[in-house]
């Protein structure tokens, strides 16, 4: 086949050259298209006169023209163009013709090349297979001396490529960006990027795969160190939503220690204690505020001055209606009844734990237990009256009664006054 001048004029001055595929014919793989390849003295009409070797590729007589090789665009099968460089002529002998990326041969194109015989001899050849998945410039060139050939378009390409880097084109109608100008990007994947200060409008979606969830890396400065912060997407039931402060903050983490400041807590459940400091010159506090609807007065526990800690232990119940709270001398608090030494008459019908001062008038027709205070001083006082026809067990709750450790029995229409001695005696019955 000859070589087709096209009116085109492409890459500086260079006349372009089609293979010949006119009428639709193409080369296929049992009969490809097939061109003379000579070797000659490069002129001054050569690319690179004066560059490389002294010699030049003649196809078909034309020396070192710059070609366009069609691809499968033009053809109704899924094979493409088949071009054979015949290098059966004896001028070719150690001059293997080759395809590369670049003109400087730094980058060999194999992909669809075949090689046959040795060039200078009967039957050898340089065969390529051209189709859409070509490269778009390749450069035939001597493997064994420098810039015999020229390049080789293929307008069929959908890979644009550049000295040694390839560029898949886009299958569908698209707008290629650029790498300084400004850009909407859609639906792309990016794998391992290196981006500066990118801008991303609505958000962001940070997957990994199957077995590990999305993940983003914050590097300290690197004049520091490499180490980092990376925060991980949870495995969870539904999507979660986190909404960052908004203005310049800290953030805290669950097991860290931290100091919050100007925080709202609805109903925190505290484990252990809590512990309420305020300053150099001020006190910890607690305030209770009344209902919001009703105003915003409060009731303030301050902590005092003092030069020890102080321990108080509040009563296990909630006591009686005019009962007020008072101290054992080691902290633990409990309810009494207001009036000199003794509290005000109290009517029980069930059992009680009597406070120290306690009279009690058991007024029941069944067995009903008083029990004593835990924690008694000397001195301390309980009165019992028992009414009602049910026999009153006095409970001595860990302590004697007259010296013994047993409790005791009131019936009904007796009395008993108890004044706790000591350890030994216990409360003894006066």
């Amino acid at each position: 086949m000859a070589l087709t001048k096209v009116s085109k004029e492409l890459f500086n001055t260079d006349t372009v050259f089609a293979v010949d595929s006119i009428g639709g014919k193409y080369g296929s793989s049992s009969s490809p298209i097939s061109i003379a390849v000579t070797v000659g003295t490069k002129t001054a009409a050569h690319p690179y006169n004066g560059d490389g070797s002294s010699n030049a590729y003649f196809l078909d007589g034309i020396e070192a023209p710059a070609l366009q090789l069609n691809g499968a665009d033009n053809v109704t099968s899924d094979s493409g163009y088949y071009y054979r460089f015949d290098q059966s002529d004896s001028t070719n002998s150690s001059h293997p013709l080759r395809f590369y990326l670049d003109a400087d041969k730094t980058t060999a194109y194999t992909t669809g090349v075949t090689t046959n015989g040795t060039p200078g001899s009967a039957g050898a050849y340089t065969q390529i297979d051209v189709d859409e998945d070509t490269p778009s410039i390749l450069y035939y060139q001597c493997s064994s001396h420098e810039y015999m050939g020229n390049y080789a378009l293929v307008p069929a390409s959908n890979v644009i490529n550049h000295t040694e880097a390839l560029i898949s084109m886009p299958t569908a109608t698209t707008t290629l960006v650029g790498t300084d100008t400004t850009d909407t990007l859609t639906n792309k994947t990016l794998t391992t990027p290196t981006v500066t200060t990118p801008v991303v409008n609505a958000g962001l979606q940070l997957k990994n795969g199957a077995t590990s969830a999305g993940f983003i890396e914050f590097f300290e400065d690197s004049d520091n160190g490499t180490n980092k912060v990376t925060l991980i997407g949870p495995a969870s039931t539904a999507d979660v939503t986190i909404t960052l402060p908004d203005s310049a903050d800290t953030l805290v983490g669950k097991a860290t220690t931290d100091t919050l400041t100007n925080k709202t807590l609805t109903t925190p459940v505290i484990n252990a204690g809590a512990q309420l400091k305020n300053g150099a010159t001020s006190a910890g506090f607690l305030e209770f505020f009344e209902d919001s609807d009703n105003g915003t007065n409060k009731v303030t526990l301050i902590g005092p001055a003092s030069t020890a800690d102080i321990t108080l232990t509040l009563p296990s119940s909630d006591g009686d209606s005019g009962q007020f709270l008072q101290t054992d001398g080691n902290g633990v608090l409990s309810f009494a009844s207001a009036g000199g030494a003794y509290n005000s008459w109290l009517v029980k019908t069930s059992a009680y734990t009597a406070l120290a001062g306690d009279q009690i008038i058991v007024n029941s027709a069944s067995a009903v237990t008083i029990t004593l205070p835990a924690s008694a001083s000397a001195g301390n006082t309980v009165i019992v009256k028992a009414t009602g026809g049910g026999t009153v067990t006095i409970g001595r709750n860990s302590q004697n009664i007259n010296s013994t450790a047993a409790d005791a029995t009131l019936f009904s229409g007796n009395a008993v006054q108890l004044v706790y001695v000591d350890g030994t005696i216990g409360f003894l019955e006066i």
